[in-house]
């Protein structure tokens, strides 16, 4: 994957975020933020995207003493509430968490009506959490080394679940390392990661794809088994499981994330005090804590960090979009 610059992805956004806040101290609180924060979730009550927007909420009220709020309104990949915010003033009243999938949305709607980077204000990008190959607790394969073994020597036998269908995270993690690695397996398509799972421990499907933050339960309790992580560092939820890029492919990453925006045309000085204080939020000790309980790791950085990052996953995601004339589910 391009990167905005020749560190890592994590290593570069927390580096540049822990540079911000002797900087925040330095200079005051600077200007006054509005009295309500909406923040948008294009995503459904209870996932991950939800659950890192109402503890970024509940912290920045902590901070600010702002008055934050969460309002969920999914469909359509995030993009319903993409387009409400991108339509707002650019006070600082309302923001837009978005995952990963906001950089697929050009190629996969071709028909928005906004557009999924200039409409909008880089803010910062909060967190992270990789895809990761699951198997059962039985499973006879004890390494993502060995399942690609058997894949080369029985092609087209071992079924897999992309958890999710359609361009997903995890079906995109999915194809792309199938197309770099060249393995022969039958891809399953699944609406969720849920039923997907249920499939996996069944024994119907052989190995699936998702993120540690929606596998840690099953992680935890035993019922499956990591055999490797996509991201380019190991998640900090599951130090022992090992990367795609240290086993099978150097170089790959793959990893989901969560960031805020605002609508275009933000003044420079209320994005820079927005930053400065959800990087003091997601650097908290207590806080990146948490969110590793949950299969979550923190990132943070500055808002051309994460500009950079939107950009250069736009291009890499809208090509194998394409290539692959993926449908939204």
């Amino acid at each position: 994957m391009s990167k905005p610059m020749d560190l890592s992805r994590r290593t570069f956004l927390v580096g540049s975020a822990a540079a911000l806040l002797p900087v925040a101290a330095a200079r005051g609180q600077g200007p006054s933020l509005p009295k309500t924060i909406t923040i948008h979730v294009g995503f459904p009550a209870g996932g991950p995207a939800d659950t890192t927007a109402r503890l970024i909420a509940e912290k920045l009220r902590e901070i600010t003493g702002s008055s934050v709020v969460v309002l969920n309104r999914p469909g359509a990949g995030g993009t319903l509430a993409a387009a409400a915010v991108a339509q707002m003033e650019p006070d600082g009243a309302n923001l837009l968490l978005v995952s990963s999938g906001h950089a697929g949305a050009p190629a996969l709607y071709p028909n928005l009506k906004f557009d999924s980077q200039r409409d909008f204000t880089p803010i910062v990008a909060l967190a992270q959490s990789p895809v990761i190959i699951l198997v059962r607790k039985d499973s006879p394969y004890r390494s993502v080394e060995e399942l690609m073994a058997e894949m080369r020597a029985k092609p087209a036998v071992l079924k897999f679940a992309t958890g999710g269908g359609g361009a997903t995270l995890t079906s995109l993690g999915a194809l792309l390392l199938r197309a770099q690695l060249g393995y022969d397996a039958l891809a399953v398509a699944y609406r969720g990661t849920g039923p997907a799972n249920i499939d996996l421990m069944g024994g119907v499907i052989d190995f699936s794809f998702d993120t540690v933050s929606g596998a840690i339960g099953l992680l935890q309790s035993g019922d499956v088994r990591g055999l490797a992580v996509t991201s380019k560092t190991r998640a900090a939820a599951i130090p022992d499981v090992p990367t795609i890029a240290e086993t099978v492919k150097p170089d790959f990453d793959v990893t989901g994330w969560f960031g805020l925006l605002g609508p275009a045309r933000m003044p420079a000085a209320l994005v820079t005090r927005l930053n400065e204080d959800l990087n003091r939020v997601v650097l908290a000790p207590e806080f990146r804590a948490r969110l590793v309980t949950l299969g979550i790791d923190v990132m943070g950085g500055t808002p051309e960090a994460f500009g950079a990052l939107i950009a250069s996953e736009t291009i890499r995601w809208g090509k194998l979009i394409r290539e692959l004339d993926l449908q939204p589910q």
